[in-house]
C-alpha cells in the first residue's frame, strides 16, 4: 500500500538512488515529504469522530492551550485542545486527570516531530475513569472477602534479619531503600527479587517473585517437622513490595487481583510500599502494614534495630554506672575497716606512744629556743645602746654624712655637664641639616650664571643659555633648551 507513495516523484529532496543489493531504481524521498504524505493520507482517511478514553498527563500551556492523553486498558493517544475550542465550547474545564470524557476532534500530524495526535474540538463528561472505576469495584469485593480485614494483618518482626525486596533493581525506589539502610547503620540482610512493576506482565512477576521468597529457606537451620521449625527455617523474616511514584495505569499492577490475593496469602509479613504518600493501591490494604514510600519503609524496618541499639546503649551505661557505684561502696567499706582494725593494732599504740614522745621533745626544743632567742635579743639591745653613745660612732657617721652630700654633687654636676653635652649636640646636628652640602646630597642643585650669581627663578633665562650646576660630588657646564617649557613638569636642561 505504501509502495506507489514511495515511487511518487518528490517536490524537494527527490533524487535517484541506483540498484543496491539487487533492488531496482527507486526515488527517495525527504523525511519532510514522507511526513506531509502520512499527514495527507491520516487526516483524509480517518472521519472526525467521537472517542471514549481517560484523560491522564493534563499539562496546560501558559498560551491556554490543553496537551493530554486519552487512554484506556489497551492504548492511549495524544490529544491537543486548543484555547479558542475550549473557550467556544466551555468544555475546557471537564479535563482532570483520572476522568473519563467522549471527545470529538480529528486526526492531525505534527510534522517537525512526526507525531499524530487527536485535535480535540468538544470534551463531553462520561463519568469517572474506567480504570478507578475498576480500582473501587475491586476494592469492595475484596474487602467483602475480608482480605483486607484488619485482624488478619500480623505483627512486623521487631528487627528482621533477613529482608526481601520485590522490585525492580533499576529503579530509584532500591536505590533510595539501601541509602537509608545504609545511612541508619542496619546490620541485617537485603536481598532484592528483581521483577517488573509496570506493564501487564509486573503482576505475574510478582506473584511468582512473593512465592519463590516464602519457600526460600535459611540453608543452616536443620529441618523440623512443626509449624513453628517451618517458619523459623525461613529465609526471609520480612517481604517489602513496592516501587516509586506514578499514574493510576503506572501503578495498576498493584492493583491485580491475582497478586493482591498473594499478598493477602503470603506466610512472611509484608509491608506494602508503592509510589508516594497520596498514592493507594490495594495491595497496600492487602498488606501487613502499608509505608507511604519505600523509603519509610526503609525508615520502619531500621525503627526496632535502632530502639535496641538505644537500648542496649542505655544498658550499657546504666550497668557501667551500677557497677562503679558498687565498686566505689565496696572500696569505702574496706577502707573503713582497714581504718578500724588499725585503730586496734598493739603496734598502732606503739606508733602513737612514738608520736606523742616526739611531740613533747619538739615542744621542749621550741620553748628553748624561744628562751634563747629572748636573750639574746636583750644582750644585742644593750649593745645597741652602748654603741650609740661611744664618741667614735659619732665621728663615723658625721663622715657618712659628709660621703654623701658630696657624692649628691657630684651627680648633680655631671647630670647639668651631661645635659649641656646634648644641647650642643643638637645644635651640631641643626647647624649640619643646614649646610648646604647637605642639601646637596639630599639631589638638589645650585644653579648659577655665568657670573657666578645664584639662579632662583626661571625668569630670565634665555634659550642656549650657559649655566653652571653644582652637585654634590661635583660640578657641570649646561645649556637652557626650552626656558618657557610649562611649570608643571621639571625645567628641561
Amino acid at each position: 500500500m505504501l509502495r506507489p507513495m514511495f515511487e511518487a516523484t518528490s517536490k524537494r529532496g527527490a533524487a535517484t538512488v541506483g540498484s543496491i543489493g539487487g533492488v531496482g531504481d527507486e526515488k527517495v524521498v525527504s523525511v519532510t515529504e514522507l511526513t506531509r504524505r502520512i499527514k495527507g493520507l491520516l487526516e483524509t482517511s480517518i472521519a472526525p469522530g467521537w472517542v471514549r478514553g481517560e484523560v491522564s498527563n493534563l499539562r496546560v500551556q501558559s498560551s491556554g492551550h490543553s496537551y493530554f492523553s486519552l487512554k484506556d486498558a489497551g492504548a492511549q493517544i495524544a490529544c491537543v485542545m486548543f484555547r479558542g475550542d475550549a473557550a467556544r465550547t466551555g468544555s475546557g474545564g471537564l479535563l482532570r486527570d483520572g476522568v473519563q470524557v467522549l471527545a470529538f476532534g480529528s486526526l492531525g500530524v505534527y510534522e517537525p516531530r512526526g507525531n499524530y495526535q487527536l485535535i480535540v474540538r468538544v470534551v463531553v463528561d462520561d463519568g469517572a475513569g474506567r480504570l478507578q472505576q475498576e480500582f473501587e469495584r475491586l476494592k469492595r469485593r475484596l474487602a467483602a472477602e475480608g482480605l483486607f480485614d484488619p485482624a488478619r494483618k500480623r505483627p512486623l518482626p521487631t528487627v528482621p534479619r533477613t529482608v526481601a525486596f520485590v522490585t525492580s533493581p533499576t529503579g530509584a525506589a532500591v536505590q533510595d531503600f539501601v541509602r537509608i539502610l545504609k545511612r541508619r547503620q542496619w546490620k541485617g540482610r537485603l536481598v532484592v527479587l528483581p521483577v517488573k512493576v509496570q506493564g501487564a506482565e509486573a503482576a505475574g512477576e510478582m506473584v511468582r517473585a512473593l512465592e519463590v521468597a516464602a519457600g526460600m529457606r535459611n540453608d543452616v537451620v536443620d529441618t523440623r517437622a512443626s509449624d513453628e521449625a517451618v517458619e523459623d527455617e525461613r529465609l526471609f523474616d520480612l517481604i517489602v513490595i513496592g516501587r516509586g511514584g506514578g499514574s493510576l495505569e503506572d501503578l495498576w499492577a498493584f492493583n491485580e487481583e491475582a497478586l493482591v490475593r498473594a499478598v493477602a496469602a503470603s506466610p512472611v509479613p509484608i509491608v506494602s510500599a508503592v509510589g508516594h504518600e497520596i498514592d493507594f493501591t490495594l495491595c497496600d490494604f492487602a498488606a501487613d502494614v502499608r509505608a507511604e514510600t519505600p523509603s519509610a519503609a526503609a525508615e520502619l524496618i531500621t525503627s526496632g534495630y535502632l530502639e535496641y541499639v538505644s537500648r542496649v546503649r542505655r544498658v550499657g551505661a546504666d550497668l557501667d554506672a551500677s557497677t562503679d557505684r558498687a565498686l566505689a561502696n565496696e572500696r569505702a567499706g574496706l577502707r573503713l575497716l582497714a581504718a578500724r582494725l588499725a585503730a586496734v593494732s598493739p603496734w598502732t599504740r606503739v606508733e602513737k606512744a612514738w608520736l606523742q614522745l616526739d611531740d613533747m621533745q619538739s615542744r621542749l626544743e621550741r620553748a628553748m629556743r624561744v628562751a634563747i632567742s629572748r636573750g639574746r635579743d636583750d644582750l644585742g639591745e644593750l649593745r645597741a645602746r652602748l654603741v650609740r653613745f661611744e664618741p667614735g660612732n659619732r665621728i663615723e657617721r658625721a663622715r657618712d654624712r659628709v660621703a654623701s652630700i658630696e657624692a649628691r654633687l657630684r651627680g648633680s654636676v655631671a647630670r647639668a655637664c651631661e645635659r649641656k653635652a646634648q644641647q650642643v649636640a643638637a645644635l651640631g646636628e641643626r647647624l649640619r641639616a643646614l649646610d648646604p652640602a647637605a642639601v646637596l646630597a639630599r639631589g638638589y642643585v645650585i644653579m648659577r650664571d655665568a657670573g657666578g650669581r645664584p639662579l632662583v627663578q626661571r625668569a630670565g633665562l634665555e634659550r642656549d643659555q650657559r649655566v653652571h650646576a653644582q652637585f654634590h660630588d661635583g660640578e657641570a657646564e649646561l645649556r637652557v633648551v626650552d626656558p618657557l617649557r610649562p611649570a608643571e613638569g621639571p625645567p628641561s636642561t
